[in-house]
């Protein structure tokens, strides 16, 4: 058994981890790479292995960078199951066709000016129809419900308390008689978020493959966030401007909604129009109003009281291009929540070359933007910026809220693991910029974690000791040449006679390790 990092490996997106057993290949999310042109390239190659090959894929949550790549997967051969909680695989019937949708109009308006400058066009990575096709292969699970999906693994959905939905997977694969048992994390949730229930704690564990996000940091905001956004719309109200807030559609827009909400329970700021436009983020609203069953004890207590964040009177939703084209052509004062959260794609961008220009405006990020996003390099301080071909200077306030993150922030990351007993064999590090990784590596090192950083495409071996009878000490010599020449294969370095011998001495070895295993199996017998 081993596993491999496909993704989220020394980098923050595409999440996709390998597990393959020898009887069974299953990934834990297929995700898209987001960030740098150099990042993002990576979802344009073909895949590290045969998507045929594949049985299942466990997806921890919805967000792109974990779902994004599941229907090229699909167009490229994978017939097997997608296993998701049953608000996850709601989500993903919204966003898997939109990020399809997002690629073919980002695709076509490029390829518009590659024609004019007579360079060849691209193709998107998926479209529309593809991400619709996709959920053909969606299965539901429940949260704490333990499943066999193959002979030799079974696995359980825990809530991460991350987005609606989302989950930690604990995963027991059998081999060589034993029971290993690994945790994927997926992306550990924040601790008292609206909606949501806090993250699960997981107690046993051999192998721990734990996000990093936010490894090197500590939120800031959140014993204060509700102040800060009160202070950002008065403030914006005053200017007579726009408040632009880029949010993801699913999940972040809900609990700027909820605080929204909030306030105006409270009297506590002016009333201004409020503005959804991200068609994904309307629907994901929908699905958060269809799923009140999975929401925390605070969130059903409000709604009972007649306080639902959802259906505030002075809510708009603008569905088509056009009505969301309007909102560039309105002057007055408004709140626009719009998609992507990180400002690398959809009707966000138009806004932001609408009114970054305009000194009466502001721009208020919610959440973590990712190195080489647009939004990154807005809230790092550049003076202008390039958006969709035209250079936008930035003089509209830029401020950010960090108590909005939907991810646990360094401590609460380290209490999680430390929930996990002494049997911890090892931690695998993903998901995190690469000082966030590094950082939280380091911390978990010195509180007596073994734990690791894997590179991207990394194979690490998970197999379970055989029992010391099944290797006596007079083949031990044997497996050390076998294993060196194994090494030179991978490198290139063994000639066709070299290799010709190698097999057959592994030929010898198999046939001698059968015998002293079927030795031990008459001597129990008799």
């Amino acid at each position: 058994m081993y596993i491999q990092f496909l993704g989220a490996a020394q980098t923050v997106t595409g999440s996709c981890f390998l597990v393959d057993t020898g009887s069974t290949r299953l990934l834990v999310d297929c995700g898209l790479f987001q960030g740098s042109k150099e990042i993002k390239e990576r979802n344009y190659r073909n895949f590290p292995l045969a998507p045929s090959s594949v049985d299942f894929i466990l997806l921890t949550h919805s967000h792109i960078d974990h779902s994004g790549l599941i229907p090229k997967f699909i167009k490229h051969g994978f017939k097997g199951k997608v296993i998701a909680t049953s608000a996850t695989v709601d989500l993903c019937e919204i966003l898997l066709p939109d990020c399809g949708h997002i690629q073919e109009m980002e695709v076509e308006r490029k390829n518009r000016k590659y024609r004019r400058q007579g360079r060849k066009t691209i193709e998107p990575i998926y479209t529309a129809e593809d991400g619709a096709r996709a959920l053909n292969y969606f299965e539901r699970i429940q949260y704490n419900e333990v499943i066999p999906i193959s002979p030799d693994i079974r696995v359980c959905f825990r809530d991460a308390g991350h987005i609606l939905g989302s989950s930690i997977i604990e995963m027991w694969v059998k081999e060589n008689n034993k029971e290993t048992k690994i945790v994927f994390s997926g992306d550990i949730g924040n601790t008292n978020q609206p909606f949501i229930k806090d993250p699960s704690f997981i107690a046993e564990a051999d192998y721990v493959i734990m996000e990093s996000t936010y490894g090197n940091r500590v939120h800031e905001d959140i014993d204060n966030k509700l102040e800060l956004l009160q202070k950002a719309i008065i403030d914006t109200h005053k200017r007579g401007g726009k408040l632009i807030i880029p949010a993801f559609a699913a999940g972040r827009t809900q609990d700027i909604l909820y605080s929204i909400n909030q306030l105006r329970i409270k009297n506590a700021i002016p009333d201004m129009p409020l503005y959804i436009d991200s068609p994904m983020a309307i629907r994901a609203t929908e699905i958060f109003r269809n799923n009140t069953q999975i929401y925390d004890q605070e969130t059903k207590e409000l709604i009972a009281l007649g306080h639902n964040p959802l259906e505030m009177s002075n809510i708009k939703t603008t569905l088509s291009m056009e009505e969301s084209r309007q909102l560039n052509f309105y002057n007055g004062r408004a709140i626009i929540i719009s998609a992507s959260g990180m400002c690398d794609a959809g009707r966000i961008k138009h806004h932001l070359r609408h009114n970054l220009w305009r000194s009466e405006c502001m721009v208020l990020f919610v959440g973590y933007q990712a190195e080489g996003t647009l939004g990154r390099r807005i809230l790092s301080g550049e003076k202008t910026v390039r958006i969709h071909g035209e250079e936008v200077a930035v003089k509209a306030e830029i401020r950010h809220i960090d108590g909005y993150s939907a991810h646990a922030d360094q401590p609460a990351l380290l209490n999680w693991v430390k929930q996990f007993s002494k049997d911890l064999k090892k931690v695998f590090v993903v998901h995190g910029e690469t000082t966030a990784a590094a950082e939280l590596t380091r911390l978990i090192s010195t509180s007596g974690i073994s734990a690791q950083v894997p590179g991207w495409l990394e194979k690490i071996d998970l197999t379970p000791d055989l029992p010391k009878q099944v290797v006596p000490e007079i083949f031990v010599d044997t497996w050390h040449s076998i294993n060196e020449k194994m090494s030179r294969i991978m490198q290139g370095n063994l000639s066709p006679t070299q290799y010709s011998v190698l097999l057959r001495q592994l030929a010898q070895f198999e046939a001698q390790i059968n015998e002293v295993v079927q030795e031990d199996v008459n001597e129990n017998i008799s």
